[in-house]
């Protein structure tokens, strides 16, 4: 039995031309059932087993949606992945990821590689201005939305997160403490980080004596907010900042394990520490760490909802949705009110 068969070759075994198969794999109803079961029957002892890959593309679209994410490393980025998968699944589609690395020519690359592969749309996170590239997608029937991002509802749909409101919880929370020395760590190149930092300064304009140390931390992982908190650790204590609002969770993790195993520093009692997406991880830290939740299953599925009214409505209808953070306190900032 050959696993290599091709519908020409069940044609020809079951004495019928090959629009007679074709049209049983595709539109049974057209063929007489004695016909059909003998075609059938051909294809169960040849093994044949149809290319759908390249039936789609012939038709000119594959049941693929393409998803482009800053850092399919960030817990983040994955979550969202997962829940998109899981929508698609249900609409008889899969995703493919392509991590940009927060890298734009690398980003360019995967918008390109996934218009060549015919996707049905694509999903993307992006590193900076893409309108021009998505007008183009959208000339040749790709529709696109952004993800994590709003987007200009002329051109096409969005989901992201109010990150301004995100920034001014974390810091109005440490403010409310009674901690008045704050630094936010992150890099705020990035678009969301600077949304992020504009909320934490709002609340920080709300009272008088209160103020933000920037600290660029020039990534944002975990390695990277261990520099930081390295950093932090070799200050006097007059000199440190009383709490610390860190652009995401990897970061808030790369400074709690620089100040717990120094053991110079306690958390939250000499620096009060906050962070931002509240993934897995940060409930099982050594000191559980406060965050702002980001909605992430919310974000991947309502992604792929938008996409499909892109795809129903032939790219005339536009849509966005904004979600609002979520403000999660643990240990990492319980109990620190002075």
């Amino acid at each position: 039995m050959s696993q290599t068969a091709s519908i020409k070759d069940v044609a020809t075994h079951a004495q019928v031309a090959v629009g007679t198969v074709s049209n049983v794999l595709n539109y049974p109803d057209r063929v007489s059932r004695k016909t059909k079961e003998r075609v059938l029957k051909s294809i169960a002892e040849l093994g044949f087993v149809r290319n759908d890959a390249a039936r789609q593309l012939r038709a000119g679209q594959s049941r693929t949606i393409g998803l482009i994410v800053l850092d399919v490393g960030n817990p983040f980025f994955s979550s969202v992945a997962r829940a998109a998968e899981d929508a698609a699944a249900a609409l008889g589609s899969v995703v493919l990821v392509g991590d940009s690395g927060q890298d734009a020519s690398r980003e360019a690359h995967y918008m390109d590689l996934f218009q060549e592969q015919r996707v049905q749309g694509l999903l993307i996170s992006p590193v900076g201005d893409v309108g021009q590239r998505i007008d183009t997608l959208r000339e040749r029937g790709v529709p696109t939305v952004l993800v994590d991002e709003l987007a200009d509802t002329e051109r096409c749909s969005s989901v992201s997160v109010d990150d301004q409101e995100g920034g001014y919880l974390a810091a109005k929370h440490l403010l409310d403490l009674g901690r008045r020395r704050l630094a936010f760590v992150g890099t705020p190149s990035i678009r969301q980080v600077a949304s992020r930092l504009k909320g934490a300064q709002r609340a920080v304009g709300e009272v008088s004596d209160a103020s933000i140390e920037v600290l660029d931390s020039e990534g944002q992982t975990v390695l990277t907010g261990r520099k930081v908190g390295n950093s932090l650790v070799e200050r006097s204590p007059e000199e440190r900042p009383e709490a610390v609002f860190c652009s995401n969770d990897l970061l808030a993790l790369g400074v709690m394990q620089s100040l717990t195993m120094l053991r110079t520093v306690r958390i939250p009692e000499d620096i009060a520490l906050i962070g931002y997406d509240d993934i897995d991880f940060a409930i099982s830290a050594v000191v559980p760490l406060s965050s702002i939740r980001q909605p992430t299953e919310e974000l991947g599925r309502t992604a792929i909802e938008l996409l499909a009214e892109e795809q129903e409505s032939g790219g005339s209808k536009h849509r966005s949705v904004v979600f609002t953070p979520e403000l999660v306190v643990r240990q990492s900032t319980a109990g620190a009110g002075s």
